[in-house]
């Protein structure tokens, strides 16, 4: 009989996202696990925020939806407030505002980007309390696995489909060699038009030399 209780249901993961001119690409893969166990092999890593705001959940899957479904609350009342869509500034202050106000009790991490009309694509990481603006972010435990690829790829002023493939072969990547990373790969293009969702599935995920 097993005394160990209950473990934990966690994202082991990786999550990127990557600013291009005239929005963001944001990304992760679909598994969960609990100990050595996955427990759902599909399941998209990616909240929507506001209509063109997103967050990236890693962590404790409850965790990060539970921060993910306040933030969605308090964007909701901000943007009636302001008779607006609110600035992907003001979303990411409120992840990382509550992230840090619950750190004792949240085992969590949320990448936050999107679009807003003051400043195009913004991507920004929210983790230990603090709050940076970046071209690009890789989070997760599949993170540490390629910090070298996505160091020596990345390129300033990368086109759109040029963001989108380096988003999926960083995650397809991490996800050959993290355990805890795998299943498929979620992908949302947000720009002024809108937001464009796609999952990565099977074949169509990029294969490298060492599978």
């Amino acid at each position: 009989m097993d005394h160990r209780g209950p473990q934990k249901i966690s994202t082991g993961t990786t999550i990127m996202a990557v600013e291009f001119d005239g929005g963001v690409v944001i990304g992760s893969d679909s598994r969960v696990s609990a100990g050595q166990s996955v427990v759902n092999c599909v399941f998209n890593k990616l909240e929507r925020l506001h209509s063109r705001i997103y967050c990236a959940l890693s962590g404790s899957a409850a965790d990060a939806q539970a921060i993910a479904d306040m933030v969605n609350y308090q964007l909701e009342l901000h943007s009636l407030n302001m008779e607006g869509p609110p600035l992907v500034l003001a979303a990411a202050t409120l992840v990382k505002n509550i992230s840090y106000k619950y750190k004792e009790e949240f085992s969590a991490h949320l990448m936050v980007a999107g679009w807003d009309a003051k400043k195009g694509g913004q991507v920004y990481g929210t983790l230990g309390g603090m709050l940076t603006q970046q071209p690009f972010a890789i989070g997760g435990s599949g993170s540490t696995y390629i910090y070298g690829y996505v160091d020596s790829a990345y390129k300033p002023g990368m086109s759109r489909e040029e963001c989108r493939q380096f988003t999926m072969n960083a995650i397809a990547l991490a996800m050959c060699r993290d355990g805890s990373s795998g299943g498929v790969i979620y992908l949302a293009t947000i720009t002024k038009e809108g937001v464009k969702e796609e999952v990565v599935v099977g074949d169509e995920i990029p294969k490298f030399y060492d599978e």
